[in-house]
């Protein structure tokens, strides 16, 4: 019996050890075929297909966002910019100016069709421009780059004129603004269509398909584009708000190619199978001071001598790693820009300690500074997922209490300019003609989110707009600089490097533009990359 029970026992265990096996052996066939099939699968899936990790968006439409990496590479406008920041003819295949009518003559090019394949037309232009100068229901930015366009209309199906009311220095770069199609959005409310999340252009790569669930956008170069075909097939980009989780999209193969803070570009560095692309951007971060709220309503004097209590090249050095430099202008890295004159703020807490005591500002018995009862202190929203906004804010918050002020820090996920708070912490790009400041600075401009007026940079950034003469627009440049540092808008703190990585097969991103805000423009000669896996 005894016998029989070590019998039973032995050949269950040896069942048991065969059914072990069995599956081993099957999860192991399984798996290594599961894992062929899909690595044979996604090698033909994804064999020319660049996954880049880029920015939030809930709206693709150059009209109502003005530019973007998915609006340049969708859509295109009458004119694009080279490699220099110069604009250049892209839908229209020449143009005329006549200095006497103020009169631009765009001669378009023929046969190209939007992604719909419905021919592209002077309607159209037309249609685009009328939307950015007569919709008054448009929410867009961007409005006040238009306010000099008198009219538009269409000579021919290839010839638009487009008249101004008076000379703009700054016309032909915002000529670069992407065209949509008459034929889909006529008689639509540009700001709610569904357009905006099923885009259809005439760019060189095509909509299709928006993955809100997986926060992907699916597009396909465009077979049929009036230029040079991408040599990149397909672009899946991903939505990705959190800066982290760029860095561990490309560590584990999930992304080909993303804009990465400086901390985490630099883990990349000489790192085995990724490629580090260092762009030159007119990106800058400051502290931005709403001048609704009440506190700045009453000590919009004191904004400009927080300056001497920064210690800004510890910022570059400890949250930018030196992948930058210090800021004092807001186009202190335009061509047109960067006069040393405007660079009055010096790092000098006796300095600050002076001009407080001047402003009337006494210390109180907890070390922060108060004046006619009131403290020092003002509240600052800051987007929880950008990290490296985070840390500039974190830096520049200790050295103000340090220094005897308090900025609060409210961590949001999305700014909200009705909230009450007392400004942002902000960030800007004025990478082509420094014109793109006036809408941003100018009293009521359509990108003046913070309500910041000033007499004396009216005038100046009005009259440089208006100005034909190239040395004459560079020095009253100069002048507004110096009036903005006097009076600012806001605390400039330092400009970014624009860190991208991709993998080693990613080849030509090319690094000669400028970028804008949030290092947008990388994919200006998209159409030029090579992808090998």
């Amino acid at each position: 019996m005894q016998l029989r029970k070590e019998i039973m026992k032995l050949l269950s265990v040896i069942v048991c050890l065969g059914v072990i096996l069995s599956f081993t052996g099957c999860a192991s066939s399984a798996s290594n075929g599961a894992t062929a099939k899909s690595v044979t699968k996604d090698a033909s899936d994804l064999s020319n297909t660049l996954v880049y990790a880029g920015e939030n968006t809930d709206t693709i439409n150059p009209v109502v966002t003005g530019q973007s990496e998915l609006v340049s590479i969708i859509f295109s406008g009458l004119m694009k910019y080279d490699a220099s920041g110069k604009p250049i003819v892209d839908l229209a295949k020449s143009y005329t100016y006549d200095e006497k009518s103020l009169t631009y003559t765009f001669n378009l090019r023929p046969g190209v069709l939007w992604q719909d394949g419905k021919p592209f037309t002077a309607e159209d232009v037309v249609y685009t421009y009328k939307e950015l100068t007569t919709d008054k229901t448009l929410a867009s930015t961007i409005l006040d780059d238009y306010k000099d366009i008198a009219s538009v209309k269409a000579k021919d199906e290839n010839t638009v004129e487009i008249t101004l009311s008076q000379y703009n220095a700054a016309m032909p770069g915002y000529f670069t603004i992407g065209i949509i199609p008459k034929h889909l959005l006529e008689g639509r409310d540009l700001t709610t269509s569904s357009f905006n999340q099923n885009p259809v252009g005439t760019g060189r790569y095509k909509f299709v398909k928006w993955d809100t669930a997986g926060g992907t956008v699916s597009l396909v170069r465009n077979e049929k584009y009036y230029d040079k075909i991408p040599n990149i097939e397909k672009i899946v980009y991903k939505t990705v708000a959190v800066e982290s989780t760029k860095a561990l999209m490309l560590q584990s193969g999930e992304a080909d190619l993303a804009w990465l803070n400086a901390k985490y570009a630099k883990n990349f560095r000489d790192k085995k199978g990724f490629k580090n692309y260092d762009f030159t951007t007119a990106d800058y971060r400051a502290v931005s001071m709403d001048f609704r709220s009440k506190f700045w309503t009453q000590n919009k004097d004191s904004i400009g001598v927080l300056n001497y209590a920064i210690d800004k090249e510890t910022v570059v050095k400890s949250v930018l790693t030196g992948q930058g430099c210090t800021a004092y202008s807001p186009m202190q890295l335009n061509a047109f820009g960067g006069n040393k004159e405007a660079d009055i703020y010096p790092y000098d807490l006796d300095k600050f300690a002076k001009e407080m005591a001047k402003l009337g500002w006494t210390k109180g018995s907890d070390g922060i500074y108060e004046r006619n009862g009131q403290k020092f202190h003002f509240k600052i929203q800051v987007r929880d997922y950008e990290e490296e906004r985070v840390d500039i804010a974190n830096v520049v918050t200790k050295q103000l209490k340090d220094a005897g002020v308090e900025m609060e820090i409210v961590l949001v996920t999305k700014f909200d300019w009705n909230a009450g708070y007392d400004g942002f912490l902000a960030g800007y790009a004025v990478e082509f003609d420094p014109d793109a400041a006036y809408k941003q600075f100018v009293t009521n401009g359509s990108a003046n989110t913070m309500k910041y007026s000033n007499p004396v940079v009216d005038n100046l950034l009005t009259q440089a707009r208006h100005s034909n003469d190239v040395n004459e627009r560079k020095s009253l440049y100069g002048k507004f600089e110096v009036a903005f540092a006097k009076a600012p808008a806001s605390v400039l703190i330092a400009y970014l490097d624009g860190n991208y990585v991709g993998i080693s097969g990613l080849d030509g991103p090319d690094t000669k533009r400028v970028l804008g805000h949030h290092a947008v423009g990388v994919m200006w000669n998209v159409e030029d990359w090579k992808l090998a896996r």
